[in-house]
Protein backbone atom coordinates (compact mmCIF):
# COMPACT_ATOMS: atom_id res chain seq x y z
CA UNK A 1 0.00 0.00 0.00
CA UNK A 2 1.22 3.43 -0.45
CA UNK A 3 0.85 6.22 1.64
CA UNK A 4 1.72 10.01 1.43
CA UNK A 5 3.56 12.04 3.90
CA UNK A 6 3.58 15.83 4.51
CA UNK A 7 6.11 16.69 6.70
CA UNK A 8 6.42 19.76 8.52
CA UNK A 9 9.92 20.49 10.07
CA UNK A 10 10.08 23.50 12.33
CA UNK A 11 13.06 25.86 13.90
CA UNK A 12 12.53 25.34 18.42
CA UNK A 13 10.65 28.51 19.80
CA UNK A 14 14.30 28.65 21.88
CA UNK A 15 16.17 28.61 18.40
CA UNK A 16 16.71 31.96 16.95
CA UNK A 17 15.00 32.07 13.42
CA UNK A 18 17.14 34.88 11.34
CA UNK A 19 14.86 34.03 8.30
CA UNK A 20 11.59 34.66 10.07
CA UNK A 21 13.19 37.90 11.83
CA UNK A 22 14.12 39.43 8.49
CA UNK A 23 10.19 38.55 7.23
CA UNK A 24 8.83 39.73 10.39
CA UNK A 25 10.85 43.00 10.06
CA UNK A 26 9.90 43.56 5.95
CA UNK A 27 5.89 43.02 7.61
CA UNK A 28 6.20 46.16 9.33
CA UNK A 29 7.72 47.56 6.17
CA UNK A 30 5.20 47.05 4.13
CA UNK A 31 2.71 48.04 6.51
CA UNK A 32 1.72 44.59 7.83
CA UNK A 33 2.44 45.55 11.58
CA UNK A 34 -0.18 43.02 12.94
CA UNK A 35 1.85 40.35 11.61
CA UNK A 36 4.43 39.59 13.72
CA UNK A 37 6.44 36.24 15.13
CA UNK A 38 7.02 34.77 11.75
CA UNK A 39 9.28 31.34 11.72
CA UNK A 40 10.19 30.04 8.40
CA UNK A 41 10.86 25.85 8.06
CA UNK A 42 10.45 23.81 5.87
CA UNK A 43 7.55 21.30 4.07
CA UNK A 44 8.28 17.91 2.50
CA UNK A 45 6.62 14.96 0.82
CA UNK A 46 6.97 11.62 -0.10
CA UNK A 47 5.58 8.49 -0.45
CA UNK A 48 6.45 5.31 1.47
CA UNK A 49 5.19 1.86 0.44
CA UNK A 50 4.63 -0.35 3.87
CA UNK A 51 1.87 -2.95 4.63
CA UNK A 52 -0.25 -0.93 7.04
CA UNK A 53 -0.24 2.74 7.76
CA UNK A 54 1.39 2.27 11.28
CA UNK A 55 4.32 0.42 9.81
CA UNK A 56 4.13 3.51 7.08
CA UNK A 57 4.34 6.07 10.11
CA UNK A 58 7.05 4.40 11.61
CA UNK A 59 8.98 4.87 8.71
CA UNK A 60 7.96 8.52 8.10
CA UNK A 61 8.92 9.03 11.93
CA UNK A 62 12.12 7.06 11.62
CA UNK A 63 13.25 9.38 8.28
CA UNK A 64 12.43 12.52 10.30
CA UNK A 65 14.61 11.52 12.87
CA UNK A 66 17.73 10.39 11.39
CA UNK A 67 17.56 12.40 8.30
CA UNK A 68 14.85 14.75 7.14
CA UNK A 69 14.70 16.92 10.60
CA UNK A 70 18.23 18.21 12.94
CA UNK A 71 16.21 17.20 16.47
CA UNK A 72 19.05 19.42 18.58
CA UNK A 73 17.44 22.63 16.72
CA UNK A 74 14.23 21.57 14.73
CA UNK A 75 10.69 19.97 15.75
CA UNK A 76 8.75 17.97 13.07
CA UNK A 77 4.93 16.61 12.69
CA UNK A 78 3.15 14.63 9.85
CA UNK A 79 0.08 14.08 8.28
CA UNK A 80 0.05 10.44 6.51
CA UNK A 81 -2.47 9.64 3.99
CA UNK A 82 -3.42 6.86 1.40
CA UNK A 83 -1.81 7.70 -2.01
Amino acid sequence: MIFKAEIDIMPLEAILDPQGKAVTQSMGNLGLNEITNVRIGKHITLKVDAADEATAKNKVDEACKNLLCNMIMESYTFILTKA
